[in-house]
């Protein structure tokens, strides 16, 4: 199973039809489908804004009734920020937002399980898959010729992203000889803070065995990344170095209250510190770290209505690996952005155009985007059999993927300037 998902590009498609109904969605008995969600959720927000307890409860009470999370896509989107709205009326540090992190991080799963949801999120859309491609190859052609490509890679969590890059490799006549992969992630809690990282290092030393590629591999475990030190990194000259950070400069801290520096800023001056022969990077496009709540609250509501409508129209409402990510990860990004303030608050994404300057300012040039690769990339989508309604696009040398006309991701590849 693990070849069949994470050798997907080189010998498999995603298999689109395993997961997608065919069928209509089925109708709610006693449920009313011209419910106005979007209305009744942001009179709500507004009402908890003002401290209108009454009227809150009230708004919440009408939205828990229509509001399902084996509903319709706006249903299940309403029962998630209906969750998120209770615990903002609690207190961000109420038991609401404790016990739902605690319910989801109980369900234990295997590392079979966690690929079968992964496998079904890629059968849904092909945004993992094209950012993936789009990093791989920005690596790779930096990499032609090299003796030793070291990458690191920023939320490396299970490298999923690299098998099928291994196997390039090892494919390829002008591909570097040696790689050294060092995986970034947050610490686990208890007396081994680097024991997934570990496990990330076996299964990709396995393929790199398997593959006949020389590998080495290097596991740091940080809770605030842009306070590593540059020797942790053990970067050696006379190899190319790439890094690389899938969706996860969402979750880097923000400037709070009482602190002189950003931490976004010294990151990026961490990377640019390692004078990298290639930076590759893939973002959340969101507008929802706004302090000011409800403007957040509306920000978030827009995106996340694409990202359930986009569930909604490609995988069946009974599906037990949709309801788990929606609920493990869409639901918890929701509760943390509508619930938590101040360094609780960990979901903080910004726009491409956002981060284009922040990258500009940090000493960073950008490397353009190919309309020749954008539109391979379409190819591949459509042989792959995904749905119509998803949208690929390049504006300012950032590749873009979208739902409907909403850009949802970035990516984009950058050099020190």
């Amino acid at each position: 199973m693990f070849d069949k998902v994470l050798l997907l590009d080189n010998q498999l498609d995603p298999q689109i039809n395993d997961n997608v109904s065919s069928k209509a969605p089925a109708s709610n008995k006693g449920r009313d489908q011209s419910v106005d969600f979007r209305t009744l959720l942001i009179l709500c927000a507004q009402s908890i804004t003002i401290g209108d307890m009454i009227t809150s409860h009230d708004l919440l009470r009408q939205i828990r009734n229509q509001s399902s999370p084996l509903g319709d896509a706006s249903q299940r989107l309403a029962h998630f920020f209906a969750n998120a709205l209770e615990a903002r009326l609690q207190g961000s540090s109420g038991g609401v937002i404790q016990s739902y992190y605690d319910a989801v991080t109980s369900k234990k799963r295997t590392a079979a399980q966690i690929l079968k949801s992964y496998k079904t999120f890629l059968s849904a859309s092909p945004f993992v898959t094209l950012m993936y491609l789009y990093s791989n190859k920005m690596i790779l052609d930096a990499a032609k010729g090299a003796s030793v490509l070291h990458v690191i890679d920023f939320g490396i969590l299970y490298g999923f992203q690299w098998p099928m890059f291994i196997q390039r490799i090892s494919e390829s006549k002008n591909g570097p000889r040696k790689l050294r992969i060092t995986g970034v992630e947050l610490p686990q809690n208890g007396f081994r803070p680097t024991e997934k990282l570990e496990d990330t290092g076996r299964r990709l030393r396995e393929y790199c065995k398997r593959f006949g590629v020389p590998f080495e591999y290097n596991a740091i475990a940080s809770k605030n990344w842009e306070t590593i030190r540059l020797e942790e990194f053990k970067i050696r000259p006379n190899e190319v170095l790439a890094v690389n950070a899938v969706l996860r400069f969402k979750n880097l801290r923000d400037v709070t209250p009482g602190e002189e520096d950003c931490p976004r800023e010294g990151f990026l001056k961490l990377i640019r510190d390692m004078k990298p022969d290639v930076f590759v990077n893939s973002t959340v496009n969101g507008s929802f770290n706004a302090s000011f709540f409800t403007t957040r609250f509306k920000e978030a509501l827009f995106h996340y209505t694409a990202v359930f409508d986009m569930f909604g129209s490609t995988l069946s409402k009974d599906n037990p690996e949709r309801m788990h990510f929606e609920e493990v990860f869409y639901g918890r990004e929701v509760m943390n952005v509508i619930a938590c303030e101040g360094v609780d608050r960990v979901e903080r994404p910004e726009t491409y155009k956002q981060w284009q300057v922040r990258m500009m300012r940090a000493g960073f040039k950008q490397k353009p985007v190919e309309a020749e690769l954008v539109e391979s990339f379409r190819v591949k989508m459509k042989k792959w059999g995904y749905h119509k309604d998803f949208v690929l696009d390049e504006d300012s040398n950032w590749f873009l993927q979208g739902w409907k006309g909403r850009i949802l991701y970035s990516s984009s590849c950058w050099v020190p300037s």
